[in-house]
């Protein structure tokens, strides 16, 4: 597919949504490092001119898809923390912030590629922008947290976030299995050793949650 240039707004929004799509698709496939510019551009029907009309680099395409996803998630994320009551009852708030991962798989399909692959590649203009994005959403979420849980507040809630995109990246990618994998853990001396994303980073989150409210 060959674009023409667009010339309003909803067009420009429907290329970018053209090439944010292409981007998804080839990072989840491929792997970071294993895509570029102009496979992107090719992936979305686009000229690598045609492109540089909507993003300057991979790193920026990147951001701009991941930006999305993360935003779209928060929204779900506060929704879910809203409801729950002072000292809530940790595991509910645990199923509660799990749920509302496993409600955005392409969120999380891109999460373990963020500090890996990407971070090291960006501008320092490109990643100033994503960080003050990122700061803005994640202190609209430790305000609830502290809400829910008073003696995680300020440094306490921003430790418990980092810990959580830890264990979430390192967790979900583990599930993400081959075929060979699939197999060995089919296997009886295996199934104790197979990956549970919900129950594993459940489990994670409530440990979390009791030892930064004893620290």
């Amino acid at each position: 597919m060959n674009w023409q240039r667009a010339r309003t707004d909803e067009k420009k929004n429907e290329r970018k949504e053209a090439i944010h799509k292409a981007a998804f698709t080839l990072f989840k496939k491929n792997g970071y490092d294993n895509v570029s510019f102009n496979g992107i551009a090719s992936e979305a029907g686009f000229t690598k001119s045609n492109m540089y009309r909507y993003f300057s680099s991979r790193e920026e395409i990147f951001l701009n898809v991941f930006a999305d996803l993360f935003e779209k998630w928060f929204e779900d994320c506060i929704k879910g923390l809203q409801k729950l009551e002072q000292n809530e009852v940790i595991s509910n708030f645990s199923k509660t912030w799990v749920k509302s991962l496993m409600s955005h798989p392409q969120f999380l399909d891109l999460t373990p590629i963020l500090f890996v692959s990407l971070e090291k590649n960006s501008s320092y203009e490109q990643l100033l922008e994503f960080k003050k994005m990122a700061k803005n959403l994640l202190y609209k979420i430790s305000i609830e947290i502290s809400r829910i849980y008073p003696e995680i507040e300020g440094e306490k809630a921003f430790r418990f976030l980092t810990l959580c995109h830890a264990a979430t990246s390192n967790y979900w990618a583990a599930a993400t299995q081959n075929e060979a994998l699939k197999k060995i853990y089919q296997q009886d001396m295996f199934k104790e050793l197979k990956p549970n994303f919900e129950k594993d980073l459940t489990t994670s989150i409530e440990i979390f949650i009791q030892g930064i409210k004893a620290s």
